[in-house]
């Protein structure tokens, strides 16, 4: 990435082009963000348990961090977002399993709802590329 350019992925979700948004985003400083990600895949809600979302939500993300290069280890913050305090435990175990060895800075929030009501978590992700090139 040359420097002062911004790079933008898509992932073909039912909302972007509706919305008008990128499913990721990185700066030339290194520092990628991930937009909110669901358990959809496929323009289709898979259902699951609060862990099975997360963890499906947390998949999506992966997949553009790895169309950027990037992986689970180059994580450095987390958001995540339920719709019910009941499911914090659940999320909560996806997480651990996910970034246990890596700790990124993480927020769990209780929201009111999102698109759909079947979705009960949705996940941001924030990563960094350490050695960017100038």
């Amino acid at each position: 990435m040359s420097s002062g350019s911004v790079r933008r992925i898509g992932s073909k979700g039912p909302w972007e082009d509706a919305i008008g948004y990128s499913r990721a985003v990185e700066l030339p400083n290194g520092l990628v963000l991930v937009s909110g990600c669901t358990s959809v895949v496929g323009g289709q809600i898979a259902d699951g348990s609060p862990y099975e979302q997360t963890m499906t939500a947390f998949a999506v993300a992966f997949d553009a961090l790895k169309e950027l290069g990037l992986g689970a280890a180059d994580v450095v913050r987390t958001r995540m977002y339920l719709t019910h305090a009941r499911d914090v435990d659940e999320v909560g175990r996806a997480h651990k399993e996910l970034f246990d060895a890596v700790r990124p800075a993480a927020s769990m929030l209780i929201v009111s709802g999102f698109i759909d009501p079947s979705l009960v978590v949705e996940v941001e992700v924030e990563a960094y590329r350490g050695g960017v090139e100038q």
